[in-house]
């Protein structure tokens, strides 16, 4: 399948069928992903995959920690209040998700619900976080964006679906505790992954893309 294919097929999958992916398939994927560009070679990524009751467990801890209230502390400055055009993308893409399973805009509860999801990891039998030492800052997470969009694809290549989830790094502390990860190494964000199940409502949620003449400038 080209890349263009991929690139037109795929969409954040927010429900899966709990069939694992074989570990030998994983290690291979992860593998290719290496091959993804960084500034100046540096690699800055250092990526947890996280499955079975390791996953479950995290899964608890992270769903504990919100209902308590918690506020989010990332690792790093990625909450920015959209403006403009940003903040209408935003809106836009909230209600292709909310009409895709039927929850009106005044039903805050049930739109809350559909958010915590998100630390469920709909579902996924696996969740990927991807982390690198903070003082890498806005470079590193350039670099870890380029990862990301590679292991997404070759994923996708593979028949794997997967959701990109800035959520994952609004909470790192249960996380890192669980992972036994040093206090010099942060979280970005995450991105569960898994088969898709296609007869989900959720699954039907799609975004627009801006035209390219609004979005790209040619010189000459």
């Amino acid at each position: 399948m080209s890349v263009i294919t991929l690139l037109e097929e795929r969409y954040s999958t927010r429900a899966y069928l709990s069939k694992p992916i074989r570990q030998e398939l994983l290690e291979a994927i992860f593998k290719q992903a290496q091959q993804a560009p960084s500034n100046c070679n540096v690699q800055p990524w250092q990526t947890c995959v996280v499955s079975g009751e390791k996953k479950e467990q995290l899964k608890n801890d992270l769903v504990a920690t919100i209902m308590q209230g918690a506020t989010p502390n990332p690792d790093f400055n990625w909450l920015p209040k959209y403006e403009g055009i940003h903040r209408e993308r935003q809106f836009g893409s909230a209600n292709a998700l909310y009409s895709a399973i039927g929850v009106a805009r005044e039903d805050k509860k049930a739109r809350q619900m559909a958010m915590i999801r998100n630390w469920q990891f709909f579902d996924a039998p696996h969740v990927a976080f991807f982390t690198m030492d903070k003082y890498l800052d806005i470079m590193g997470a350039v670099d870890l964006g380029i990862y990301a969009q590679s292991l997404s694809l070759i994923l996708a290549e593979h028949g794997i679906s997967s959701c990109m989830q800035g959520a994952l790094g609004q909470f790192p502390d249960p996380v890192k505790k669980a992972l036994n990860l040093p206090e010099q190494r942060g979280i970005l964000f995450g991105m569960s992954f898994g088969y898709a199940d296609e007869s989900a409502a959720v699954n039907a949620t799609r975004t627009e893309r801006e035209s390219v003449a609004n979005a790209v400038e040619f010189f000459s």
